[in-house]
């Protein structure tokens, strides 16, 4: 407790704090000085492995209570040492919200989860339900009390998880990247959702996650940078987008960012350039964008239409879809040209992954056809299918097999029968692009969910196949990881192998995909270039998508094709057109 007329105590404070696994030779966390104060908004950004999910685990009790581990220096919350706490005092001061949401429920109905911790405490039932209810209500999931939380999309999920996290009256909230799983429009309003919540409970809330301009959306009052298990910065957003240190640990920094330095624009602090809504420019400025912009000549203007000369290789034809009485997917028709890398967009439930289990032939169609090489796939088994689609599903827990990763990742080309030879250079090669091969050797329990993920893209690696269906294949990487396997992803594809990339990914989107198909409540809205797609003000609204901040320096600067200024940052990008003017 502060004592009267003295300085106040941080809420949270880390004092030459070091930890180690036991498992590992050097510590995970090294020298740890950081302190939150009451009502602070955090956000704690690095690369995988940069220890920001340890100093998470470290703050809600998880270590050392699930992962042991050795621990020297302080941690103190609400002025008490956490190891004399407890897991269950600490919980009463730090509420989390899992990045994986399915880890977290426990109750059959979402009510049921959300009145866990006051079961737990043996409140009465009418206080309870009266709790309940106005959790759900500050949430915004009043309408989802009866229903299942795993018949829930992501969105609702995550709402459901912050409802059961609040009502314990936990005034630390701990948001484990919790725009993983989430498509754009629900992770824009999730950051607006945590943000209301703490401005009318008066939380302190500390988010870890790496896509930083996406948390950025709102305000943040300080930005902890990790590497290597310390700290490498503690600034405000306005300092740390105006330097060099997003780049030199390997983030990426907001798209408007690159593009302003694209035309020559030196960043400052005086900018405001923290968050696209509070960016300032120069008429000077501004000039400056527009005429960097004009020297750009398409080399495919941005019509709108698809444009692919490729020679068909997927086809579908008037597909239906139904799980119960309503359809899933309705009339849904288009071709996939050889060799193309095409994005998949659409909201949570639009049909995106059942597309994926109907070309894989995990569901059949209610009617319609699906063509390869012009064969109708009607009676092809999984297996048989499997020789031609690789498939990649969103949730890595729903694909792993294996208890060991290098056994994982054989499990495919061992039950193809290749050799011992053939399966270990596959295996290390995936595991390699993947960023696992150092941990080849490891059980699958000591991953992460995003090292989860890129487990089971370098099993689908491993059997090279014609066609490549990735659902979400950047949720939860950090932005090296994310170059490294769609680098490795454009490289087969430039080989001749189709890629097929369900996302919510904006970035992805623009960078390496040529083609977008646009899926909501079941339908087929557009077919079209990504530059097109990211930047109709209609499309992106039915859709659920999410009008990158590209587009909204188009529109600051008063550049009248919005479509035109994203290809040419993204031909920029890909050092195309750009480097001939």
């Amino acid at each position: 407790m502060s004592v009267q007329g003295a300085a106040p105590e941080p809420v949270i404070e880390f004092r030459h704090f070091f930890y180690k696994y036991r498992a590992q030779k050097e510590p995970t966390l090294s020298d740890i000085n950081l302190k939150i104060w009451h009502g602070e908004k955090i956000l704690i950004a690095g690369q995988s492995g940069s220890g920001k999910s340890t100093l998470g685990h470290c703050l809600n009790g998880l270590i050392p209570y699930r992962y042991t581990g050795d621990i020297t220096g302080s941690l103190r919350v609400a002025g008490k040492e956490t190891l004399a706490l407890g897991i269950f005092e600490l919980s009463k001061w730090v509420g989390t919200v899992l990045q994986d949401t399915d880890g977290q429920f426990v109750g059959l109905t979402a009510g049921e989860d959300i009145a866990f911790a006051l079961e737990n405490n043996c409140v009465a039932q009418d206080e309870m339900k009266r709790r309940v209810t106005e959790a759900a209500a500050s949430t915004g999931a009043s309408h989802l009390l009866g229903k299942s939380p795993f018949d829930l999309s992501g969105g609702q999920k995550q709402r459901i998880s912050m409802a059961g996290v609040i009502i314990n009256g936990a005034p630390i909230l701990l948001f484990d990247e919790p725009l993983a799983n989430l498509d754009p429009a629900t992770g824009k309003q999730a950051i607006a959702l945590i943000d209301d919540l703490a401005q009318k409970y008066g939380h302190t809330v500390i988010i870890i996650e790496h896509r930083l301009e996406d948390v950025l959306y709102r305000s943040v009052d300080r930005v902890i940078l990790m590497e290597n298990g310390m700290i490498k910065a503690d600034m405000p957003p306005d300092r740390l987008v105006s330097g060099s240190l997003l780049s030199e640990t390997g983030l990426r920094e907001p798209l408007y960012i690159s593009a302003l330095k694209f035309a020559g624009i030196r960043i400052n602090e005086d900018m405001a350039p923290g968050r696209m809504d509070t960016l300032f420019l120069t008429e000077t400025q501004k000039n400056a964008l527009r005429e960097w912009n004009k020297v750009y000549i398409s080399a495919r203007p941005i019509n709108g239409k698809n444009e692919t000369k490729a020679p068909e290789l997927l086809t579908l034809e008037h597909l239906y879809f139904s799980y119960a009485s309503d359809y899933a997917l309705h009339d849904i028709s288009f071709s996939i040209g050889r060799g193309e890398m095409t994005a998949i967009l659409g909201a949570n439930g639009a049909g995106k992954s059942t597309l994926a289990k109907l070309l894989c032939g995990f569901e059949k169609p209610n009617s319609g056809r699906i063509m390869l090489n012009g064969r109708d796939m009607a009676d092809d088994s999984i297996t048989e299918r499997a020789r031609h689609i690789g498939y990649v599903m969103q949730n890595p827990n729903q694909m792993i097999c294996e208890s060991m990763i290098f056994d994982e990742a054989a499990f495919g080309p061992r039950n193809r029968g290749f050799t011992e030879t053939e399966v270990t250079e596959r295996v290390e090669r995936a595991l390699n692009i993947c960023g696992l091969y150092p941990f080849k050797t490891w059980p699958v329990s000591a991953l992460s969910f995003g090292q989860k993920k890129r487990l089971t893209v370098a099993s689908a690696l491993t059997l090279s196949p014609e066609i490549l269906i990735l659902d979400e294949p950047t949720a939860g990487q950090d932005y090296k990881h994310y170059s490294d396997m769609l680098e490795f992803l454009k490289g087969l594809n430039e080989k001749g192998v189709t890629v097929l990339m369900i996302t919510h990914d904006m970035h992805l989107c623009l960078e390496y995909a040529k083609r977008a198909i646009v899926l909501t409540e079941g339908r087929l809205i557009a077919d079209t270039a990504p530059a097109y797609a990211l930047t109709d003000e209609d499309l992106t609204r039915r859709a659920s998508l999410k009008q990158t901040s590209l587009y909204d320096l188009a529109r600051l600067c008063g550049i009248d094709s919005a479509a035109g200024f994203v290809q040419h940052y993204i031909d920029r990008e890909r050092g195309g057109l750009w480097q001939k003017q």
